[in-house]
This record gives structure tokens, C-alpha cells and sequence, in this order.
């Protein structure tokens, strides 16, 4: 499973013109779900996005987690972060996982965060979405659980 999380000092989602999803200072978390992924690094994943030190403390350092700041997190699906863009001139999804568990894998994130976070929004998977971001310094790191990893 891979996030792309970006520090935002603000973001939202909207489809077919209205907002579904916003918040303000926190993390905008585009997720994808990879072919072989279970529960099991959907958990691992929530863990490390809810506990990353991304935000600055009093020294400037960057030592604060989400929940330490208690900043929103924004979650949207994003399938093509896991394509395959090794060869050619055009991405492959074969190791991306199908639909139907991408959409549950996602939802059990986002019910997870709900129950351990109190600022979650979401994007809707499988939706077409537009999503607007102030980038905060900008910081925006990669994480990535394998399967029994």
C-alpha cells in the first residue's frame, strides 16, 4: 500500500462541483492500494501516516506528528500511484489492485482513521475528483507497506 502524503496548511476535494471533503492545516494523503495488499498493511500504513513527524516544533525541527498537532487529514484514493511506469511510454496498472479490493481496502483505512483521529475527510473512491492543496514548505514524502512487510 502507498501514501503520498503532502504537509498542507489547506485541501479539499470536490466532485461535480461541490466539496466533499476539506481541512485545513494537516495532511493530504493520496492512497493506493497495490495488488496482494490486505488489512494488515492497511493498519501498518494508518499507523505510520497518523504518528509521521512532519510538522515543525518550537526549534523549527520537524518532530510533530499529526495527532501531536491534532490537524486534519484528508484521504483520497489515487489507483495510479501504484502503476507500473518501469518500460515505455505509458503506465501499466497490473500491479495495482482490482477495484473492488482497492474500494474496500480504502474504506476500512478511512473508517479506521475516523475511530483513532478526530479531523478526517475523505475523497470517494472510483470518483472523478478535483483536488486543491496549499503545500506547506513544500513537504511531501513517500511511504509504502509491503505485504508482510
Amino acid at each position: 500500500m502507498i501514501a503520498l502524503l503532502q504537509r498542507v496548511s489547506m485541501a479539499q476535494v470536490v466532485i461535480d462541483g461541490a466539496t466533499v471533503g476539506a481541512i485545513e492545516r494537516g495532511l493530504l494523503v493520496l492512497l493506493g492500494v497495490e495488488a496482494g495488499d490486505t488489512v494488515a498493511e492497511a493498519d501498518r500504513l494508518l499507523d505510520r501516516l497518523l504518528k509521521y513527524r512532519v510538522f515543525n516544533d518550537e526549534a523549527g525541527k520537524m518532530n510533530l506528528s499529526l495527532r501531536d498537532i491534532g490537524g486534519g487529514l484528508l484521504l483520497v484514493p489515487q489507483f495510479t500511484l501504484a502503476a507500473d511506469t518501469g518500460k515505455g511510454l505509458r503506465p501499466g496498472f497490473s500491479t495495482a489492485a482490482l477495484p473492488e479490493q482497492g474500494g474496500v481496502l480504502f474504506e476500512h483505512v478511512a473508517a479506521r482513521a475516523r475511530a483513532a483521529h478526530a479531523r478526517v475527510a475523505t475523497g470517494c473512491f472510483g470518483a472523478d475528483m478535483q483536488v486543491t492543496l496549499t503545500n506547506d514548505g513544500p513537504v511531501t514524502f513517500w511511504l509504502q507497506v509491503r505485504p508482510g512487510g
